[in-house]
């Protein structure tokens, strides 16, 4: 038996880029109660699209605007209330970065694609980040 609406098991996520010289970094935040790294993620609105929704996940928890590219890089599934969520992951080049915003309680921090992954918990993530990321990006080219 489901513990939240149907629509709360739609999800989508970003994973923030941005470029310091030739190196691509990647945002991570704390968890909402500090004890994981991960990226801005949250419920599908109903009334807005996965990459929309996503885009406010990262205003709301990280407080950065960017551009979402429109290909999608991955999903992944994960259990919570009592049942599997499906999570839309897509990347966001970060064109601001605010001193205040809504949930500022989060750590931010930049790392190299490499230690970004490592310090992520969820496998898909981690594959997301150190393979297809560079690769998405390549071809999309962005640099």
């Amino acid at each position: 038996m489901r513990e939240c609406p149907d629509h709360f098991y739609q999800q989508s996520a970003v994973i923030p880029v941005r470029y310091q010289g030739d190196q691509l970094q990647v945002m991570l935040i704390s968890s909402r109660k500090g004890k994981r790294w991960v990226v801005p993620k949250g419920v599908i609105e109903p009334a807005l699209t996965a990459e929309a929704s996503a885009g406010k996940e990262a205003l709301e928890e990280a407080g950065i605007r960017g551009v979402i590219l429109p290909q999608l890089l991955g999903r992944f599934q994960y259990e919570k209330w009592g049942d599997t969520c499906t999570v839309q992951v897509f990347v966001m080049q970060v064109t601001e970065v605010m001193e205040r915003w809504l949930e500022d309680f989060r750590s931010r921090i930049w790392l190299d694609v490499a230690s970004a992954a490592k310090r992520m918990e969820e496998p898909a993530l981690r594959e997301m980040m150190t393979s297809r990321l560079p690769e998405m990006l390549a071809a999309q080219g962005v640099a």
